[in-house]
C-alpha cells in the first residue's frame, strides 16, 4: 500500500500533536518495511525523518482560516495525483471534506474546543464545530488516544463506538533516568540554581496554571525552599499565569523558561523534585508519562484521561481544589518513603506505553482498510 502521513504538526516546535505525529511517523518507518509511506507537508525543513520516505510538500500559508481552507478544499485535489491508498492526517482537523478517495484514517487527540470553549481562541472552536463532524462521516476509520477521548467522540458525535479504536500514545526512549551530572549543563542554562517543582506544558487556560500558582504560594508559605519551574511556551490567553504570580508576589520564586526543545526536556524532568500538571482536561496527556519514565513523582488532575495514563503510580487530585494540591505537593516533598514508592511505580507504568506498540496498532488499522 502507498500510505500518506500529514505531518506538518511536527515541523515546528514539538507538542503534543506534533510529538504524536513525530513518534508515530518514526516509528512505523522502522517497523514497516512491505508498505511505501508518503510524508505531506507544507514547507521544506532538515528534520531527518523526511530523508526516510517519499516527501510531498504542498505549501499553503500559516493564516488559521486560510489555512483551513488549503487543508481541507484544495489539498485533497492536489493530492489525487500521487494515488495513495491510504491518507492519515495525525492532527485532528482533516482534509476530508471533499475527497471521496482513497481510505481515510483520522487520529483524534481531544475534544477540548468543544467541551471547554472558553479555553480555546474562536477560530478553533469553530473548526471544532463545523469541519470535525462532516471529516469524521467520510473517514473510514477513527483512532482515539484514550478512552477518555473516545467516550468523548461517541457522546458527543453520535459515532458508533465500534468505528474508534483506542490506541494508547507511547513515551520516547530518550525519557530515562539520568545520572545528576548529566543534569548540571539544563540548570545553567535555565538559572535553575534551587531545588525545585515542575510544569511542563503550553501557557493557556486549559492547563490551569493560576490554579498551580496559588497552591505554590500555600507551599511556600509553609516553608518549602523549592522553586516552580514553568516550562513552556506562550499559548492563548497566557497573561493570566503572570498576572498571577505579580498578584501573590512570586515573582522570584517562579522561573518561567519558555519552549524546551527535545533535547533538554529528559534533563529538566530528572533534575525536578516533584512533576505537577494540574490540567483541567487532557485527551492523553504526555507530560506526566514523560516525567514517570525520568523517574520523577507526579502529581495530576483525577479528570479525563490522565487516571489512565497515571494509574496508581503517582497521585491524582482535583485539578481546582488549591488546598488540596498545596497539602499533596508539601506531603510528596518531605516524605521519601512516599517519594521512593512513587519513583518505583512511575517507572513500571511508564513501560506500558511505547511509540513502537502504537505503530503497531497503528498499521494493523491500516491493513484492515486494505482493498
Amino acid at each position: 500500500m502507498r500510505i500518506g502521513i500529514i505531518t506538518s504538526s511536527m515541523d515546528g516546535n514539538r507538542t503534543g500533536i506534533g510529538s504524536y505525529t513525530y513518534n508515530l511517523t518514526r516509528n512505523l518507518l522502522r517497523i514497516d518495511n512491505e508498505n511505501e509511506y508518503v510524508l505531506i507537508h507544507r514547507y521544506q525543513t532538515d528534520n531527518p525523518i523526511y530523508r526516510e520516505a517519499d516527501e510531498i510538500i504542498i505549501p499553503f500559508p500559516r493564516i488559521p482560516l486560510r489555512e483551513t481552507i488549503g487543508n481541507n478544499i484544495l489539498l485533497p485535489f492536489k493530492l489525487r495525483k500521487y494515488k495513495l491508498d491510504i491518507i492519515h492526517d495525525p492532527s485532528q482537523i482533516s482534509p476530508f471534506l471533499f475527497n471521496p478517495s482513497p481510505k481515510k484514517v483520522l487520529t483524534i487527540h481531544d475534544l477540548t474546543p468543544i467541551l471547554f470553549p472558553e479555553t480555546h481562541g474562536g477560530i478553533h472552536t469553530f473548526l471544532q464545530n463545523n469541519i470535525l463532524p462532516r471529516s469524521l462521516k467520510r473517514v473510514d476509520s477513527i483512532i482515539a488516544v484514550s478512552n477518555s477521548t473516545k467516550n468523548d467522540i461517541i457522546s458527543y458525535f453520535k459515532i458508533a463506538e465500534a468505528r474508534v479504536k483506542v490506541i494508547y500514545n507511547g513515551v520516547d526512549e530518550i525519557f530515562q533516568v539520568l545520572h545528576e551530572d548529566e543534569m548540571e549543563d539544563v540548570k545553567e542554562k535555565y538559572e535553575i540554581k534551587h531545588p525545585f517543582i515542575l510544569y511542563v506544558g503550553t501557557l493557556e487556560p486549559r492547563k490551569n496554571i493560576p490554579t498551580l500558582l496559588r497552591a505554590f504560594y500555600l507551599l511556600k508559605k509553609k516553608g518549602i525552599q523549592h522553586r516552580l519551574v514553568i516550562a513552556g511556551g506562550k499559548g492563548w490567553k497566557y497573561k493570566s499565569v503572570y498576572k498571577t504570580v505579580n498578584e501573590l508576589n512570586l515573582q522570584k520564586e517562579v522561573i518561567f523558561t519558555g519552549y524546551i526543545p527535545s533535547e533538554d526536556l529528559p534533563k529538566i524532568y530528572n533534575a525536578a523534585d516533584l512533576f505537577i500538571y494540574p490540567s483541567l482536561y487532557e485527551g492523553f496527556g504526555l507530560p506526566p508519562l514523560e516525567a514517570m519514565a525520568c523517574g520523577t513523582p507526579v502529581i495530576t488532575s483525577n479528570t479525563s484521561s490522565l487516571p489512565e495514563v497515571v494509574g496508581d503510580a503517582g497521585i491524582l487530585v482535583d485539578p481546582l481544589d488549591v488546598k488540596k494540591i498545596a497539602d499533596v505537593m508539601y506531603k510528596v516533598l518531605n516524605n521519601m518513603d512516599v517519594r521512593d514508592r512513587m519513583v518505583k511505580r512511575g517507572l513500571e507504568r511508564a513501560k506500558m506505553f511505547s511509540w513502537e506498540k502504537c505503530a503497531e496498532e497503528t498499521l494493523g488499522v491500516y491493513e484492515s482498510l486494505r482493498v
